[in-house]
């Protein structure tokens, strides 16, 4: 469906002032976050308790019942929705092992263009112990590695969103995925 810019920032400006505008809005992003929550689920088991439409329906339903919200731009929505969809995913994955009394979480890749040898995807729970603590050195390579992995966008995406030059966030990126698989590799030795 095509819309000229002004009409998206109109509606996006009102995202947080009523039901009419995320009525609008719906129809204009529901592809396109429902492509990034499916690039969550391609490492994962077939009959996976989550699925991408209930991650998507989910995480707009938790966006628009926040009243008030400003939401500035395209990029700035969808930092929101990445951010969204980060808390919902680990809380699932929470209550996925607490039923299983601490055991088994689910293992997910960090990078579709880095797969992870069968069977050792990163545990959810782990990569969010291991964000909070990058993002209590960097914010920024925190907020980078959010949008590519639990946003699913690519480096110029992620680049416009946080409004840095492609080569920076090429580098930060390159730097928050070291730091993290030196992180989640000290996990598995303990």
């Amino acid at each position: 469906m095509a819309l000229d810019t002004q009409s998206v920032t109109r509606i996006l400006a009102d995202f947080g002032s009523g039901e009419s505008a995320v009525r609008e809005l719906l129809p204009l992003v529901y592809d396109e976050l429902r492509r990034l929550a499916a690039s969550h689920f391609d490492d994962e088991r077939s009959g996976h308790t989550l699925q991408p439409t209930a991650l998507v329906n989910e995480a707009f339903v938790r966006m628009a019942s926040v009243g008030g919200m400003k939401v500035t731009n395209r990029a700035h929505f969808f930092r929101l929705a990445s951010k969204v969809m980060r808390q919902i995913l680990v809380d699932h994955a929470r209550g996925k092992q607490a039923l299983k009394r601490g055991g088994g979480g689910e293992r997910i890749t960090l990078d579709d263009s880095y797969p992870a040898p069968a069977g050792k995807g990163v545990d959810l729970l782990v990569l969010e112990e291991a964000l909070e603590r990058l993002a209590s050195l960097s914010p920024a390579k925190a907020r980078l590695v959010e949008l590519r992995f639990f946003g699913g966008l690519t480096i110029e995406e992620a680049a416009d969103a946080l409004d840095i030059s492609r080569t920076q966030a090429t580098r930060e990126w390159r730097t928050a995925r070291a730091w993290l698989a030196d992180e989640l590799g000290k996990g598995a030795e303990a």
